[in-house]
């Protein structure tokens, strides 16, 4: 079955496609656990992990419990490769997985982190830069001599916000304040800032909400400050956020996003790698019922994986006919 079939499966059939698996791959006829490790329990990472493992558990029909557990985000994530007994998934951005094999702080140089595969990838952490549309902001450069909350202190947001600034020479011209992120739409919408930065998977439920009641701008990043950004932090990838995805944001917008998968190690076999994977891809459409973000991931993402494929998904992939760069392979 092609991946533009069986993406479409319905809910109904998802059983039964993982059915076939089981009998293609006995060793998983009893119930087996898999732990699951994402970020910190109010993280959107947290947030993708429990809706894929309770996707894959309906579609595995009782053969998988999956056990979500929380964590302190990737670098743990990749670190508990050697703790955690029995399979194993986790979230990770993809450059935390390089940085480990590399040996970099915090990691130590370690052969586990060679056996790290991928399975499939899950909705990136975007970064969206909001400014009320009736206001005179109408780029990056309107911004100076302007307030703007750039995201909680030490988060993604943050950081961001800031080599963006710097990357514009705008670092010295905006007054960033020093503000918790979720109160950052009331603030816009009283007109006490110029602007904020949010990060997550579009579209975010939170903006869509100030967008219904409150205009807004989405600032679009300049492919000039998108290569200094990706120079000082190859983590980051340029990404666009079409137009209609918030109300009354009619345009494209170029902005960058943090790319992050679920991924196992060679320890998992090829017939639970495989099923996990093909219960994905058929569950897919229930997620996207559960959270638009995840319309988002479609084949042409598996590039983003950054790491080769677990033979056992590589197989599944093949078999929907999926083309798998080289490099995943």
């Amino acid at each position: 079955m092609r991946l533009s079939q069986a993406i479409t499966v319905g809910m109904r059939a998802a059983a039964a496609v993982l059915a076939a698996a089981l009998i293609v791959a006995p060793a998983l006829a009893a119930e087996r656990t898999v732990t699951v490790h994402a970020g910190k329990a109010d993280s959107a990472n947290y947030l993708l992990a429990r809706q894929f493992a309770e996707a894959l558990a309906l579609a595995g029909n009782g053969a998988f419990t999956l056990v979500v557990a929380e964590s302190q985000g990737s670098v743990q994530n990749v670190a508990d490769i050697a703790k955690v007994t029995g399979d194993y998934v986790f979230t990770a951005a993809p450059s935390v997985i390089r940085q480990a094999r590399r040996g970099d702080k915090p990691f130590t140089k370690n052969p586990r982190y060679d056996r790290i595969r991928a399975l499939f990838p899950i909705p990136a952490q975007t970064i969206h830069w909001v400014v009320r549309r009736d206001s005179k902001i109408r780029d990056f450069a309107d911004l100076a001599g302007q307030s703007f909350i750039p995201g909680t202190r030490g988060t993604l947001g943050e950081r961001v916000t800031e080599e963006t600034f710097q990357a514009l020479g705008l670092h010295r011209r905006v007054q960033l304040i020093d503000s918790d992120v979720a109160g950052a739409p009331a603030a816009l919408k009283d007109k006490q800032i110029g602007g904020f930065a949010i990060v997550g998977s579009f579209p975010l439920p939170s903006l869509v909400q100030l967008a219904k009641t409150t205009p807004i701008r989405l600032l679009s990043m300049p492919q000039s400050a998108v290569a200094k950004v990706h120079a000082a932090d190859d983590s980051l990838v340029a990404i666009m956020i079409p137009r209609g995805t918030y109300p009354g944001v009619e345009r494209d917008v170029t902005t960058v996003t943090l790319p992050a998968g679920a991924y196992t190690t060679l320890s998992m076999s090829n017939a639970t790698a495989y099923a996990l994977t093909k219960a994905f891809w058929t569950e897919r459409t229930a997620l996207i019922k559960k959270n638009p973000a995840w319309a988002a991931i479609l084949p042409t993402k598996l590039v983003t994986l950054g790491v080769r494929l677990h033979p056992g998904a590589l197989r599944y992939y093949r078999e929907a006919g999926i083309a798998v760069p080289r490099s995943l392979r």
